[in-house]
Protein backbone atom coordinates (compact mmCIF):
# COMPACT_ATOMS: atom_id res chain seq x y z
CA UNK A 1 0.00 0.00 0.00
CA UNK A 2 2.90 2.31 0.83
CA UNK A 3 3.69 3.19 -2.78
CA UNK A 4 0.20 4.88 -3.86
CA UNK A 5 0.82 7.66 -0.96
CA UNK A 6 3.93 8.94 -2.84
CA UNK A 7 1.98 8.91 -6.15
CA UNK A 8 0.38 12.48 -7.38
CA UNK A 9 -2.77 10.88 -8.64
CA UNK A 10 -3.64 9.23 -5.25
CA UNK A 11 -2.98 12.82 -3.10
CA UNK A 12 -5.27 14.47 -6.50
CA UNK A 13 -7.73 12.01 -6.12
CA UNK A 14 -8.12 12.39 -2.37
CA UNK A 15 -8.08 16.11 -2.73
CA UNK A 16 -10.94 16.18 -5.24
CA UNK A 17 -13.06 13.53 -3.23
CA UNK A 18 -12.86 15.49 -0.03
CA UNK A 19 -13.71 18.79 -1.78
CA UNK A 20 -16.53 16.87 -3.82
CA UNK A 21 -18.13 15.92 -0.43
CA UNK A 22 -18.37 19.40 0.73
CA UNK A 23 -19.83 20.81 -2.51
CA UNK A 24 -22.72 17.95 -1.84
CA UNK A 25 -23.10 18.31 1.05
CA UNK A 26 -21.93 21.57 3.14
CA UNK A 27 -23.44 24.51 0.88
CA UNK A 28 -26.85 26.03 2.68
CA UNK A 29 -28.57 27.92 0.27
CA UNK A 30 -29.66 30.63 2.72
CA UNK A 31 -25.99 31.46 2.77
CA UNK A 32 -22.75 30.20 3.74
CA UNK A 33 -22.17 26.53 4.61
CA UNK A 34 -23.51 24.02 6.89
CA UNK A 35 -20.62 23.23 9.56
CA UNK A 36 -22.32 19.81 11.32
CA UNK A 37 -22.00 16.61 8.97
CA UNK A 38 -22.75 13.47 9.35
CA UNK A 39 -20.81 10.97 7.48
CA UNK A 40 -23.42 10.48 5.32
CA UNK A 41 -23.52 14.28 4.55
CA UNK A 42 -26.83 14.81 6.63
CA UNK A 43 -26.07 18.56 8.21
CA UNK A 44 -27.25 19.01 11.93
CA UNK A 45 -27.69 22.52 13.80
CA UNK A 46 -27.61 24.19 9.87
CA UNK A 47 -27.84 27.36 11.25
CA UNK A 48 -24.91 27.31 13.48
CA UNK A 49 -21.77 28.73 11.57
CA UNK A 50 -18.53 29.63 13.18
CA UNK A 51 -16.11 32.29 11.61
CA UNK A 52 -12.99 29.60 11.67
CA UNK A 53 -15.18 26.94 9.83
CA UNK A 54 -17.22 29.14 7.32
CA UNK A 55 -13.05 30.87 5.97
CA UNK A 56 -11.43 27.69 6.35
CA UNK A 57 -14.23 26.15 4.04
CA UNK A 58 -13.79 28.81 1.55
CA UNK A 59 -10.21 29.11 1.33
CA UNK A 60 -10.83 25.06 0.74
CA UNK A 61 -12.90 25.60 -2.35
CA UNK A 62 -10.92 28.90 -3.77
CA UNK A 63 -7.54 26.89 -3.61
CA UNK A 64 -8.84 23.77 -5.19
CA UNK A 65 -10.88 25.64 -7.40
CA UNK A 66 -7.96 27.02 -8.69
CA UNK A 67 -5.46 24.14 -8.58
CA UNK A 68 -7.98 21.78 -10.58
CA UNK A 69 -10.41 24.65 -12.48
CA UNK A 70 -13.37 23.53 -10.91
CA UNK A 71 -16.62 26.09 -11.72
CA UNK A 72 -18.49 25.08 -9.33
CA UNK A 73 -16.07 25.22 -6.53
CA UNK A 74 -15.05 28.68 -7.71
CA UNK A 75 -19.34 29.42 -7.27
CA UNK A 76 -18.93 27.92 -3.71
CA UNK A 77 -15.92 29.75 -2.47
CA UNK A 78 -17.67 32.98 -3.75
CA UNK A 79 -20.53 31.60 -1.99
CA UNK A 80 -18.84 31.52 1.28
CA UNK A 81 -16.70 34.79 0.59
CA UNK A 82 -19.76 36.62 0.28
CA UNK A 83 -21.49 35.05 3.85
CA UNK A 84 -17.93 35.79 5.59
CA UNK A 85 -18.48 39.71 4.69
CA UNK A 86 -22.25 40.03 4.56
CA UNK A 87 -22.97 38.00 7.66
CA UNK A 88 -19.47 37.33 9.50
CA UNK A 89 -18.35 41.33 9.39
CA UNK A 90 -20.21 43.37 10.81
CA UNK A 91 -19.55 47.23 9.82
CA UNK A 92 -20.36 48.99 12.72
CA UNK A 93 -17.45 47.51 14.95
CA UNK A 94 -15.02 46.73 12.42
CA UNK A 95 -14.67 43.27 13.32
CA UNK A 96 -15.82 39.86 12.87
CA UNK A 97 -18.06 37.71 14.45
CA UNK A 98 -17.37 34.70 15.74
CA UNK A 99 -20.57 32.29 15.74
CA UNK A 100 -23.74 33.39 14.08
CA UNK A 101 -27.22 31.18 14.50
CA UNK A 102 -29.15 32.40 11.23
CA UNK A 103 -28.36 35.79 10.54
CA UNK A 104 -28.33 36.46 14.78
CA UNK A 105 -24.87 36.99 15.79
CA UNK A 106 -24.39 34.46 19.00
CA UNK A 107 -21.03 35.08 19.78
CA UNK A 108 -18.93 38.41 19.07
CA UNK A 109 -15.89 38.52 21.10
CA UNK A 110 -12.41 39.12 18.92
CA UNK A 111 -9.81 37.07 18.12
CA UNK A 112 -6.58 37.06 16.65
CA UNK A 113 -7.02 33.55 15.23
CA UNK A 114 -10.58 34.13 14.03
CA UNK A 115 -8.74 37.24 11.84
CA UNK A 116 -5.75 35.18 11.15
CA UNK A 117 -8.60 32.86 8.83
CA UNK A 118 -10.08 35.61 7.69
CA UNK A 119 -6.54 36.91 6.23
CA UNK A 120 -5.70 33.00 4.27
CA UNK A 121 -9.77 33.27 2.96
CA UNK A 122 -8.50 36.39 1.18
CA UNK A 123 -5.40 35.33 -0.17
CA UNK A 124 -7.21 32.50 -1.54
CA UNK A 125 -9.99 34.50 -2.70
CA UNK A 126 -7.31 36.90 -4.47
CA UNK A 127 -5.73 33.40 -5.88
CA UNK A 128 -8.88 32.45 -7.20
CA UNK A 129 -9.78 35.59 -9.02
CA UNK A 130 -13.00 36.79 -6.71
CA UNK A 131 -13.22 40.51 -6.93
CA UNK A 132 -13.06 42.57 -3.70
CA UNK A 133 -10.33 39.83 -2.87
CA UNK A 134 -7.46 42.10 -2.82
CA UNK A 135 -9.32 44.96 -0.92
CA UNK A 136 -10.65 42.78 1.89
CA UNK A 137 -7.37 41.02 2.50
CA UNK A 138 -5.39 44.52 2.93
CA UNK A 139 -8.13 45.67 5.24
CA UNK A 140 -7.48 42.36 7.18
CA UNK A 141 -4.05 43.24 7.66
CA UNK A 142 -4.92 46.44 8.67
CA UNK A 143 -7.51 45.42 11.34
CA UNK A 144 -5.12 42.87 13.07
CA UNK A 145 -2.47 45.70 12.89
CA UNK A 146 -4.86 48.11 14.86
CA UNK A 147 -5.62 45.78 16.74
CA UNK A 148 -3.98 43.26 18.13
CA UNK A 149 -0.05 43.76 17.01
CA UNK A 150 1.99 44.64 19.76
CA UNK A 151 5.31 45.40 18.32
CA UNK A 152 7.46 45.52 21.54
CA UNK A 153 6.89 41.88 21.38
CA UNK A 154 6.65 41.05 17.27
CA UNK A 155 3.88 39.09 18.36
CA UNK A 156 0.21 39.64 18.33
CA UNK A 157 -1.78 39.99 21.48
CA UNK A 158 -5.07 37.28 21.55
CA UNK A 159 -8.47 38.06 22.26
CA UNK A 160 -10.87 41.61 22.63
CA UNK A 161 -14.17 41.80 24.31
CA UNK A 162 -16.61 42.93 22.08
CA UNK A 163 -16.12 46.37 21.63
CA UNK A 164 -12.60 46.98 21.69
CA UNK A 165 -12.35 48.31 25.10
CA UNK A 166 -10.63 45.64 27.09
CA UNK A 167 -8.38 42.72 25.73
CA UNK A 168 -7.37 39.61 27.89
CA UNK A 169 -3.37 39.08 29.52
CA UNK A 170 -3.67 35.48 27.58
CA UNK A 171 -1.01 35.48 25.21
CA UNK A 172 -1.01 31.86 22.68
CA UNK A 173 1.68 30.76 20.27
CA UNK A 174 -1.73 29.42 18.13
CA UNK A 175 -3.05 32.73 17.05
CA UNK A 176 0.25 33.83 15.94
CA UNK A 177 0.91 30.27 14.24
CA UNK A 178 -1.69 30.84 11.98
CA UNK A 179 -1.39 34.13 11.38
CA UNK A 180 2.25 33.21 10.20
CA UNK A 181 0.90 30.67 8.28
CA UNK A 182 -1.78 33.72 6.74
CA UNK A 183 0.57 35.73 6.10
CA UNK A 184 2.87 33.05 4.23
CA UNK A 185 -0.47 32.76 1.68
CA UNK A 186 -0.98 36.59 1.75
CA UNK A 187 2.77 37.06 0.26
CA UNK A 188 2.38 34.22 -2.50
CA UNK A 189 -1.28 35.99 -3.31
CA UNK A 190 0.01 39.25 -3.96
CA UNK A 191 4.60 39.12 -3.82
CA UNK A 192 4.42 42.02 -1.14
CA UNK A 193 7.06 41.77 0.58
CA UNK A 194 5.47 43.08 3.98
CA UNK A 195 3.66 40.01 4.61
CA UNK A 196 6.53 37.68 3.58
CA UNK A 197 8.81 39.89 6.42
CA UNK A 198 5.85 39.42 8.73
CA UNK A 199 5.62 35.69 8.21
CA UNK A 200 9.69 35.19 9.41
CA UNK A 201 9.41 37.96 12.62
CA UNK A 202 6.41 35.61 14.38
CA UNK A 203 8.27 32.94 12.80
CA UNK A 204 11.51 33.64 14.19
CA UNK A 205 10.02 35.04 17.95
CA UNK A 206 7.76 32.00 18.07
CA UNK A 207 9.85 29.54 17.47
CA UNK A 208 13.55 31.02 18.68
CA UNK A 209 12.96 33.23 20.95
CA UNK A 210 9.99 31.94 22.43
CA UNK A 211 11.76 28.72 23.53
CA UNK A 212 14.64 30.11 25.19
CA UNK A 213 13.49 28.45 28.25
CA UNK A 214 11.22 25.68 27.26
CA UNK A 215 14.81 23.22 25.70
CA UNK A 216 13.83 24.37 22.16
CA UNK A 217 9.95 23.10 22.19
CA UNK A 218 7.23 25.58 21.54
CA UNK A 219 4.77 26.08 24.48
CA UNK A 220 1.20 27.32 23.67
CA UNK A 221 0.43 29.81 26.95
CA UNK A 222 1.73 32.90 28.10
CA UNK A 223 1.09 35.47 30.34
CA UNK A 224 0.71 39.42 29.40
CA UNK A 225 4.51 40.03 28.78
CA UNK A 226 4.75 36.83 27.05
CA UNK A 227 6.18 34.94 30.25
CA UNK A 228 5.64 30.91 29.95
CA UNK A 229 2.27 30.06 32.02
CA UNK A 230 2.74 26.27 32.56
CA UNK A 231 -0.22 26.45 34.80
CA UNK A 232 -2.83 27.37 32.12
CA UNK A 233 -5.48 25.32 31.57
CA UNK A 234 -3.61 22.49 33.39
CA UNK A 235 -6.78 21.19 34.88
CA UNK A 236 -8.19 21.48 31.26
CA UNK A 237 -5.85 19.47 28.83
CA UNK A 238 -8.21 18.39 26.76
CA UNK A 239 -9.56 21.92 26.11
CA UNK A 240 -9.88 22.83 22.25
CA UNK A 241 -8.42 25.80 21.64
CA UNK A 242 -5.87 26.27 24.40
CA UNK A 243 -5.19 22.54 25.69
CA UNK A 244 -2.17 22.53 28.67
CA UNK A 245 0.90 20.45 27.20
CA UNK A 246 3.02 20.58 24.24
CA UNK A 247 1.56 19.89 21.49
CA UNK A 248 3.37 17.61 18.93
CA UNK A 249 0.93 18.66 16.15
CA UNK A 250 1.87 22.11 16.34
CA UNK A 251 5.54 21.61 16.39
CA UNK A 252 5.02 19.65 13.13
CA UNK A 253 2.85 22.46 11.62
CA UNK A 254 5.53 24.70 12.75
CA UNK A 255 7.86 22.78 10.84
CA UNK A 256 5.73 22.82 7.94
CA UNK A 257 5.56 26.75 8.39
CA UNK A 258 9.18 27.23 8.36
CA UNK A 259 9.85 24.64 5.41
CA UNK A 260 7.22 26.88 3.42
CA UNK A 261 8.63 30.34 4.48
CA UNK A 262 12.28 28.80 3.32
CA UNK A 263 10.93 28.29 0.08
CA UNK A 264 11.09 31.82 -0.41
CA UNK A 265 13.79 33.24 2.01
CA UNK A 266 16.51 29.92 2.34
CA UNK A 267 17.60 31.20 5.81
CA UNK A 268 19.89 27.99 6.73
CA UNK A 269 18.01 28.08 11.13
CA UNK A 270 14.96 27.23 9.16
CA UNK A 271 15.56 24.33 7.69
CA UNK A 272 17.36 23.21 11.28
CA UNK A 273 14.09 24.24 13.40
CA UNK A 274 11.97 22.87 10.94
CA UNK A 275 14.04 19.53 11.30
CA UNK A 276 14.11 19.94 15.23
CA UNK A 277 10.62 20.11 16.49
CA UNK A 278 9.50 17.72 14.08
CA UNK A 279 12.19 15.18 15.19
CA UNK A 280 11.42 15.92 18.52
CA UNK A 281 7.27 15.46 18.01
CA UNK A 282 8.23 12.34 16.73
CA UNK A 283 10.28 10.94 19.15
CA UNK A 284 8.09 11.78 22.12
CA UNK A 285 4.56 11.34 20.91
CA UNK A 286 4.70 8.45 17.99
CA UNK A 287 2.89 5.54 19.17
CA UNK A 288 4.61 2.23 18.57
CA UNK A 289 1.51 -0.13 19.65
CA UNK A 290 -1.43 1.12 17.79
CA UNK A 291 -0.08 4.19 15.38
CA UNK A 292 -0.51 7.96 14.85
CA UNK A 293 0.87 10.59 16.58
CA UNK A 294 -0.80 11.42 20.56
CA UNK A 295 -2.05 14.57 20.77
CA UNK A 296 -0.16 16.24 23.71
CA UNK A 297 2.83 15.64 26.20
CA UNK A 298 3.68 17.64 29.49
CA UNK A 299 7.14 18.92 30.36
CA UNK A 300 8.43 15.85 32.03
CA UNK A 301 7.58 13.92 28.21
CA UNK A 302 5.04 12.36 29.24
CA UNK A 303 1.88 11.90 27.02
CA UNK A 304 -0.78 14.25 28.66
CA UNK A 305 -3.24 13.32 26.24
CA UNK A 306 -3.34 9.92 24.14
CA UNK A 307 -6.07 10.91 21.95
CA UNK A 308 -5.65 10.63 18.21
CA UNK A 309 -6.51 14.08 15.97
CA UNK A 310 -6.91 14.26 12.59
CA UNK A 311 -5.05 17.37 11.94
CA UNK A 312 -2.13 16.21 14.04
CA UNK A 313 -1.68 13.30 11.35
CA UNK A 314 -2.30 15.45 8.01
CA UNK A 315 0.22 18.01 9.33
CA UNK A 316 2.59 15.85 10.52
CA UNK A 317 2.65 14.21 6.53
CA UNK A 318 2.88 17.16 5.18
CA UNK A 319 5.89 18.66 7.10
CA UNK A 320 7.68 14.99 6.98
CA UNK A 321 7.20 15.41 2.85
CA UNK A 322 8.41 19.29 3.16
CA UNK A 323 11.32 18.07 5.05
CA UNK A 324 12.04 15.24 2.42
CA UNK A 325 11.95 16.97 -0.11
CA UNK A 326 14.49 19.88 1.34
CA UNK A 327 17.00 17.41 3.08
CA UNK A 328 16.88 14.86 0.97
CA UNK A 329 17.10 12.33 3.89
CA UNK A 330 14.90 9.53 2.95
CA UNK A 331 13.83 8.77 6.87
CA UNK A 332 10.96 11.43 6.63
CA UNK A 333 9.72 9.90 3.85
CA UNK A 334 9.00 6.97 6.07
CA UNK A 335 7.84 9.02 8.67
CA UNK A 336 5.71 10.40 5.93
CA UNK A 337 4.88 6.73 5.12
CA UNK A 338 3.91 5.60 8.69
CA UNK A 339 1.89 8.76 8.57
CA UNK A 340 -0.50 7.95 5.58
CA UNK A 341 -0.73 3.75 6.45
CA UNK A 342 -1.88 4.58 9.97
CA UNK A 343 -4.57 7.59 8.71
CA UNK A 344 -5.71 5.79 5.68
CA UNK A 345 -6.57 2.73 7.98
CA UNK A 346 -8.14 4.46 10.96
CA UNK A 347 -9.11 7.53 10.29
CA UNK A 348 -9.91 7.16 6.14
CA UNK A 349 -11.10 3.56 6.38
CA UNK A 350 -9.10 2.85 3.11
CA UNK A 351 -11.91 5.47 1.55
CA UNK A 352 -11.43 8.63 -0.07
CA UNK A 353 -14.00 10.40 2.69
CA UNK A 354 -13.58 13.07 5.04
CA UNK A 355 -11.49 11.88 7.95
CA UNK A 356 -13.00 11.19 11.19
CA UNK A 357 -11.71 13.89 13.62
CA UNK A 358 -11.04 12.13 16.84
CA UNK A 359 -9.78 8.88 17.95
CA UNK A 360 -8.99 7.31 21.43
CA UNK A 361 -5.57 5.57 22.09
CA UNK A 362 -6.73 2.56 20.47
CA UNK A 363 -8.13 3.77 17.32
CA UNK A 364 -11.74 4.03 18.01
CA UNK A 365 -13.99 6.76 16.97
CA UNK A 366 -14.61 9.32 19.65
CA UNK A 367 -16.63 11.57 17.41
CA UNK A 368 -19.66 10.72 15.18
CA UNK A 369 -19.78 13.76 13.04
CA UNK A 370 -16.89 14.48 10.34
CA UNK A 371 -17.05 17.94 10.74
CA UNK A 372 -18.35 20.31 13.39
CA UNK A 373 -18.07 24.62 13.60
CA UNK A 374 -14.33 25.56 14.60
CA UNK A 375 -13.21 22.39 15.36
CA UNK A 376 -13.29 20.69 11.77
CA UNK A 377 -13.96 21.03 8.29
CA UNK A 378 -11.07 18.89 6.12
CA UNK A 379 -9.10 22.59 5.67
CA UNK A 380 -6.14 20.59 7.47
CA UNK A 381 -6.60 17.48 5.21
CA UNK A 382 -6.67 19.47 2.32
CA UNK A 383 -4.25 21.87 2.77
CA UNK A 384 -2.18 19.44 3.89
CA UNK A 385 -2.66 17.00 0.77
CA UNK A 386 -2.26 20.30 -1.67
CA UNK A 387 1.46 21.20 0.34
CA UNK A 388 2.13 17.27 -0.60
CA UNK A 389 1.19 17.20 -4.20
CA UNK A 390 3.60 20.44 -4.84
CA UNK A 391 6.05 18.49 -3.16
CA UNK A 392 5.07 15.19 -5.55
CA UNK A 393 4.86 17.18 -8.65
CA UNK A 394 7.75 19.78 -8.74
CA UNK A 395 11.12 19.40 -8.70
Amino acid sequence: MTGQFRDPSFIKTHIEQLTQFYQQHAIDPQGGFYQTLLPTGEHQEGEVKQLVSSTRLTWVFATCAKEFGQASWLESAQHGFDYVRKQHFDPKRNAYNWVMQGEQAQDQDNYCYGLAFVLLMHAGALNAGLSDAKQGLEATFDLLEQRFWQPEYGLYADEACTDWQNYSDYRGQNANMHACEAMIAAYEATQEQRYLDRALLIAENICIRQTQTTNGLIWEHYSKHWQVDWDYNKDDPKNLYRPWGFQPGHLTEWAKLLLLIYRHSAQPWLLITAESLFNAAWTTAWDKEHGGLYYGFGPDGNICDDDKYFWVQAESMAAAALLAKATNKEVYWQCYDQLWDYSWQHFCEQKHQPWWRLLDANNQVLDPTIARPGAKIDYHTIGACLEILRVLTTD
